[in-house]
């Protein structure tokens, strides 16, 4: 298998431009789920994960979600989602600063 790059992202970017990125959700048992769908609805979105789990989640770059996905404080994939391999070595080698990488500003179309 072909060796995963480094990713950079921005410390601040948005909870929902995250998830959509990197299509994890961390649950606060302490495990990485795969997310399957992301219905935006202004400042709320519905999450849809693998293992069939949905729920509200608010666009806070603050959040514990947020803080968990920057930190990496997840212990363990869940079973049931059965999150890849290969995404699971993208996200460890993935990075977070504040002056370097991808905004993950999405371009609106005129």
């Amino acid at each position: 298998m072909a060796e995963v790059k480094k990713r950079y992202y921005r410390k601040n970017a948005q909870l929902f431009d995250l998830i959509e990125q990197m299509k994890l959700w961390p649950s606060k048992g302490g495990y990485l789920h795969g997310v399957k769908s992301i219905e935006k609805r202004g400042d709320i979105a519905i999450v849809t994960t693998h293992c069939g789990k949905s729920f509200k989640v608010y666009n806070s770059r603050s959040s514990r979600a947020a803080r968990w996905l920057r930190n990496k404080w997840v212990v363990k994939p869940c079973p049931k989602c059965k999150v890849p391999e290969w995404k699971l070595e993208k996200y460890s080698k993935t990075f977070f600063d504040n002056s370097y990488g991808s905004d993950l500003v999405h371009k609106t179309k005129d």
